[in-house]
């Protein structure tokens, strides 16, 4: 169990991040042991032969059987939209005590792969994470940060509605939050207790976990969990509409109307439909324009949400 310890004024330091270099490492969990991510199949299958010529003994090397990773590959974000060039830029630079620190922490010794100078073990890890980003993940973040962006939306919403208690004991069901103390079960058969301090408490959202996880040493304090929506993200989806509704805006946009009872970019709702973005963006703002959705600005993409009218439409043809 590891508890993170909020005082008053820590409780408004909670924020989030997304860091695409905190997915790429835990995306070798899925890698390693597809059969414990599902949801991520339909990506495994369209990477597996570009996959085939990465530094397959440097990346095995990052993780363990119980799907650990080193905590260099796990940093807090700066920000919500971290850049994965910054990111790589700071792991090129660990330091070499901090780089054997965090493999031992999980391996219980330095992997032989990373024998020698970490300099050069460090160089050879961020070449074969360049390599592996671009055969794998480079043709489908769009995507990926689309669902993640969506899903800080909605626990923003949820700490707007119901507050920071009912947002944080809703993120996984290994995490709890009570009494000004956020409580994650995990693997590590060590009990920790972190003061927060001001440090304020990071939460990141990810494609690559099953449940809240944290670092494996006493890093800032950060949780890592599952992100909302991962099931739609592959596969094109059809949602039921009442057909007095669909009879009166078309299909596609009664079925778009149907799905944003959560915020989603036009993005994830081209890939989930199988529609263009093009076509998704003039059905997303006739709709808008019409008061049935509204829309906000999240970096550089636009989520969309039905409004208070566009519900009350639904549930009346619906009724």
């Amino acid at each position: 169990m590891l508890r993170y310890v909020l005082n008053e004024a820590d409780v408004a330091t909670v924020r989030f991040g997304i860091s695409p270099l905190c997915e790429l490492g835990l995306s070798l969990r899925a890698i390693r042991d597809p059969s414990r991510f599902p949801l991520q199949l339909p990506w495994l299958r369209r990477t597996e032969a570009s996959r085939a010529d990465l530094d397959l003994d440097a990346l095995f090397a990052l993780i363990d059987d119980r799907l650990w990773t080193p905590d260099f590959l796990n940093p807090r974000p700066a920000s919500p939209l971290t850049r994965l060039e910054d990111e790589f830029e700071v792991l090129a630079d660990t330091p070499p005590d901090e780089f054997l620190r965090d493999l031992v922490a999980v391996h219980g010794r330095v992997p032989e792969v990373f024998a020698g100078p970490p300099r050069l073990a460090v160089r050879r890890i961020v070449r074969a994470l360049r390599e592996l980003w671009s055969a794998t993940f480079e043709p489908y973040w769009p995507r990926m940060r689309a669902v993640l962006e969506a899903d800080v939306t909605y626990r923003g919403r949820q700490i707007a509605q119901g507050g920071l208690s009912v947002m944080l004991n809703g993120i996984s069901s290994t995490v709890d939050y009570a009494d000004g103390v956020v409580s994650v079960r995990l693997k590590d058969p060590n009990d920790r207790v972190q003061r927060i301090d001001g440090h304020g408490l990071t939460l990141v959202p990810t494609m690559f976990t099953r449940r809240g996880s944290a670092p494996v040493g006493d890093g800032p304090p950060l949780i890592m969990y599952p992100a909302r929506g991962q099931g739609a993200l592959w596969e094109a989806e059809r949602v039921a509409n009442p057909a007095a509704l669909a009879a009166i805006l078309g299909e596609t946009r009664a079925s778009l109307l149907s799905a944003l009872g959560d915020p989603a970019s036009s993005t994830e709702l081209g890939v989930r439909f199988g529609v263009t973005a093009s076509a998704v963006n003039q059905h997303l703002r006739a709709l808008r324009d019409a008061g049935l959705l509204i829309s906000t600005r999240y970096g550089h993409s636009v989520l969309y949400l039905r409004s208070e009218l566009g519900t009350a439409l639904l549930e009346a043809r619906a009724g």
